[in-house]
């Protein structure tokens, strides 16, 4: 094998150090291959170079490899840590990767704990409750993650029954005079018409937080005490008021099955593999609460896990395998990657329930960097097992959805494929593209441009055009723009290395196109009848591309979904494939979504022009009346940011301090 690869990578290689470290394989294109680690960097790299590995993958990976870095660590726990890093943020080909793209929620209470007066702002005096996504900070106290928004608002729905804590923004609640709606139906205690003095307030924001954090029996020992307290002052009124949060609280605990076991915070990992796709289920309990769960799909699972089969094969590294310790399974495999990558940037609970076991290695890793100790059971009993058990059969359930619904993806693809006489020796790389218009009366005209190929819509190469320069509604003419602009450079690129190609692929079988290569779509749908397909014709005439690549999507009568008709740029026949065929549903799948891309990206665009409503808004000292008063006397944020600050202070309660903010704030 190492006739293949160059002398100065064999030179690199053999001056390694028996360290532990991170090394990383790249390819001629400079892409990332692979990440790995090792309690000896000079033993393991090695072995990939010493021996023949025949066409095996890791064979044909390491055929791949012309450079590579490495980096020393101090010891496993650190090379660990930086390797999975580097995987969840290079995305390597050989390695298994958790794609996660969005954030936890998290349930958020303003402001900090401890004495305030009334003079504070009311986000301290008063705190609220709030859904929150995003960084947290230590200005405000924060409970979660939570697997979905929906477990967050559902446990503001609790809290409000029981505490009745406030929701509302700071402007609603500097700026109110009576109280609102959720008073009146007993979900909030009226803080801010002064209905509950800050010292109670200040006790149910305690309780809450308490109940959050699993403290139940305390909660409730609390305010019976707070109870007895009143009644022994003859405060009767005040008592009743605790024993109906009491009632309230002890109806919910039974309601919501809120769990009395020892265990707080857990998560609750079951792990699925099947026909080369892998499913983790995450189930999150948070202060006894039982909060739902999340699943996970990798990708590179087959890839990855045969590389690493091959590495234990050759007893590269004691680190690996050894007669006292086995290979390990794939499913293994997987929750550790996942556990690894996730932990990265969510806090780590002290207990995780595992359906196989973990390596202590990556626990003490876990527990280094939180500084939590970290601690994993895979065979529990009681409670913890039928967590497990119910988190086990989602696994199950959500990846049997995956394999049905990828199955019927690609047999949407290979009906279009049919239907159309597409290429269809390689599905997986059938290309489509699709482009849509959209505006408001000519305002902030768009173009989407979508893509799908490996059955699936790529939404990382989704592209929007911002439309200049023609009369305002002109859908043909946004279209004859976006098309020139999309392909024009793509036939200079393609005629200056020889010729054009569609949807020609990489060197290498079965990769995805690579990212920027200058490429044309097997198929260009476009949304609209005859008129857009003319002006599409007359485009791809001008670029001198081939006109049967390109396909109208024609409402049908009615503009009824499933009766939409096909029209074709090279003068075929318009074709309807019918309701239920399957050719039509992916046309419909890939049309739709260019539409909700053409929109939001529109939408966007004229949140812009018209901003301000939400920059006035955040502006101290300007509640709801000012605000309305403003936006009335100069007919819009627009007149409100063009007005001086002698305009600005002509209107009812404007101070000229405020006055010159509003003036600041919005240039």
């Amino acid at each position: 094998m190492s006739d293949v690869h160059s002398e100065e990578l064999l030179a690199q290689v053999a001056a390694l150090p028996a360290l532990p470290g991170v090394y990383r394989y790249f390819d001629a294109q400079d892409a990332l291959l692979y990440v790995g680690k090792a309690l000896n960097l000079k033993r393991r790299v090695s072995s990939y170079f010493q021996k023949n590995h025949g066409g095996t993958r890791i064979g044909h990976m390491v055929s791949k490899i012309v450079r590579m870095e490495t980096t020393v660590v101090r010891s496993e726990a650190e090379a660990l840590l930086l390797e999975n890093n580097l995987i969840k943020t290079l995305n390597p080909k050989f390695n298994i990767l958790f794609r996660d793209d969005k954030s936890y929620p998290y349930l958020k209470i303003t402001g900090t704990p401890g004495a305030h007066t009334r003079s504070d702002a009311p986000g301290q005096v008063f705190p609220r409750m709030a859904y929150y996504r995003g960084a947290v900070d230590k200005k405000h106290r924060y409970f979660g993650p939570y697997p979905s928004a929906w477990a967050v608002k559902e446990t503001i729905q609790l809290l409000q029954k029981v505490f009745r804590l406030r929701t509302c923004e700071d402007t609603v609640f500097a700026n109110r005079t009576r109280p609102c709606l959720l008073y009146q139906i007993k979900r909030c205690t009226g803080p801010c018409v002064d209905l509950i003095s800050p010292e109670a307030y200040a006790a149910d924001v305690q309780h809450a937080e308490a109940l959050l954090r699993g403290e139940t029996q305390e909660v409730l020992q609390a305010m019976e005490a707070r109870m007895m307290a009143h009644s022994d002052k003859l405060e009767f009124e005040q008592a009743a008021e605790v024993r109906n949060q009491i009632q309230a609280l002890s109806r919910v605990l039974h309601q919501q099955s809120i769990e009395t076991v020892d265990d707080k915070d857990v998560d609750i990992l079951a792990v699925r593999v099947q026909g080369g796709r892998a499913c983790v289920n995450l189930a999150m309990v948070r202060g006894g609460r039982h909060l739902g769960d999340r699943p996970y799909f990798p990708v590179h699972v087959e890839d990855a896990a045969a590389v690493f089969e091959e590495e234990g094969a050759e007893g590269a590294d004691e680190a690996v395998t050894s007669p006292s310790r086995p290979a390990r399974p794939v499913e293994a495999l997987v929750l550790e990657a996942f556990i690894a990558q996730h932990y990265i940037g969510v806090p780590v609970p002290p207990l995780l329930v595992t359906s196989v076991p973990v390596d202590k290695a990556l626990l003490d890793a876990l527990t280094e960097q939180s500084g939590l100790r970290v601690s994993a059971i895979h065979q529990p009993r009681e409670q913890r097992r039928a967590w497990l058990d119910m988190a086990q059969k989602n696994a199950d359930l959500q990846l049997a959805r995956l394999l049905a619904e990828e199955g019927s993806q690609q047999a949407r693809t290979r009906a279009l494929a049919e239907a159309l006489d597409l290429p269809s020796e390689d599905l997986d790389l059938l290309t489509i593209e699709c482009f849509d218009i959209s505006h408001t009366a000519g305002e902030s005209t768009q173009a989407s441009c979508v893509v799908f190929h490996h059955h699936k819509m790529q939404s990382s190469e989704y592209r929007r055009y911002k439309i200049e320069g023609i009369t305002g509604g002109d859908d043909y003419a946004a279209m004859r723009q976006v098309l020139t602009r999309r392909y024009s450079k793509v036939v200079e690129a393609q005629r200056e290395e020889g010729g054009i190609d569609f949807a020609a692929p990489d060197a290498e079988a079965g990769a995805p196109p690579r990212k920027g290569a200058a490429r044309l779509p097997d198929l260009v749908l476009i949304d609209g009848g005859k008129g857009q397909v003319g002006v599409a014709r007359e485009v791809f005439t001008a670029l001198g591309l081939d006109l049967t690549r390109i396909v109208g999507v024609e409402k049908g009568e009615g503009r009824k979904v499933g009766l939409e008709e096909l029209v074709f740029a090279d003068g075929r026949e318009k074709v309807y494939l019918g309701k239920d065929s399957a050719a039509l549903m992916l046309v419909a799948q890939i049309r739709d979504e260019a539409h909700r891309f053409a929109i939001t990206g529109m939408r966007a665009a004229r949140a812009k022009v018209r901003v301000g409503g939400g920059q006035l808004e955040e502006i101290a000292g300007v509640g709801p009346k000012k605000r309305a008063r403003l936006l009335q006397r100069f007919g819009g944020v627009r007149g409100v940011a063009s007005a001086s600050v002698e305009d600005l202070v002509t209107v009812d309660g404007i101070s000229r301090e405020l006055a010159e903010e509003i003036y600041k704030a919005l240039r």
